[in-house]
């Protein structure tokens, strides 16, 4: 609800979020820290390649960097709106599905196969809930080029999909053809598939439980089965749980998360292979200034004050 969304903006804005990263830059320093000083000053003995201090708090930051991208995802959807690209074969129904959740009619439908060949865009609201609806290209070996090109831009918008909805034809069943789509969608991306056109296969609206995933069987043509889709939609996004933790973060801020995992997880697998104190020091500097693009900054000046700090270098 807009009240649940409130909450969620107020916590964000109030710090729980912003503390929680402050605590991961933190630690990420307190290790630097230390690593650091075992490499610029070796006559301190500080031996962390045998301490296991250092892969416990490297684990440590790694759990709890994907504990909040996983909020902060989650909240990104609830606050900027998720992308959800309907896609499938020419004339599984995809532009009829279109107008049925925009509740108007914004792409042309006929019975030509192919009749829509560029993506459409709209952005729909559920319950409150920012929802980005982009209808593509019916996909398919063509050689029409102007088809091609469309078929081209709906694998882009694929590419870029917070959730695809995979459109198939209930009556027609799954073909080689659908086969040959699923066998090409991204493996990182949610698929929900929509066996539409129970009104022509005479099949009741329902929720399962696929090989992909769940299953909607609904008809775009009538609606039925409609508040099904939408309600699962709500569902992927965690409308539910919103209350109960999510952080109303921007995208930004979630790729910032993405990058400073990406460094950590990759000093982690420097240390581990390579006992690599340089390289794992690297890394969480460069871990750390992606979270500084949340929080603020943190020099190099500041870190060496710290180090001498921590250690009494030098007195």
């Amino acid at each position: 609800s807009s009240i649940e969304a409130a909450r969620s903006a107020l916590r964000s804005l109030q710090g729980e979020f912003s503390q929680r990263i402050h605590q991961l830059v933190d630690a990420m320093i307190k290790l630097r820290i230390y690593v650091e000083a075992a490499i610029d000053f070796p006559e301190e003995e500080i031996d962390f390649l045998a301490d296991t201090a250092i892969t416990d708090q490297l684990s440590n930051i790694i759990n709890e960097l994907n504990k909040i991208l996983a909020e902060a995802q989650q909240g990104c959807l609830l606050r900027e709106g998720m992308n959800v690209v309907i896609a499938g074969q020419p004339n599984a129904g995809k532009s009829s599905l279109l107008n049925k959740l925009a509740q108007r009619e914004l792409a042309i439908v006929t019975d030509i196969a192919g009749t829509t060949r560029d993506t459409l865009r709209q952005e729909i609201s559920i319950d409150g809930l920012p929802l980005h609806i982009i209808d593509t290209a019916g996909l398919r070996e063509s050689t029409d080029t102007v088809e091609q090109i469309g078929i081209q831009r709906a694998w882009s918008e694929i590419e870029q999909a917070d959730r695809i909805l995979l459109l198939i034809d209930d009556a027609a069943g799954i073909s080689a053809a659908d086969q040959t789509i699923i066998d090409k969608l991204p493996d990182n991306i949610a698929v929900t598939v929509v066996r539409n056109k129970i009104d022509v296969s005479h099949q009741p609206a329902a929720v399962t439980d696929g090989l992909l995933g769940k299953e909607i069987s609904l008809s775009a043509k009538t609606g039925d089965g409609l508040e099904m889709l939408t309600q699962h939609l709500k569902e992927c996004v965690g409308y539910q749980t919103a209350g109960e933790g999510s952080f109303m973060a921007r995208r930004r801020h979630v790729d910032a998360l993405q990058r400073a995992l990406e460094f950590v997880r990759h000093g982690q697998q420097e240390l581990e292979q390579y006992q690599a104190g340089e390289l794992l020091a690297e890394d969480l500097r460069l871990g750390q200034e992606a979270l500084n693009e949340i929080t603020g900054e943190f020099s190099s000046d500041d870190l060496l004050g710290r180090i001498f700090s921590s250690f009494c270098i030098g007195k």
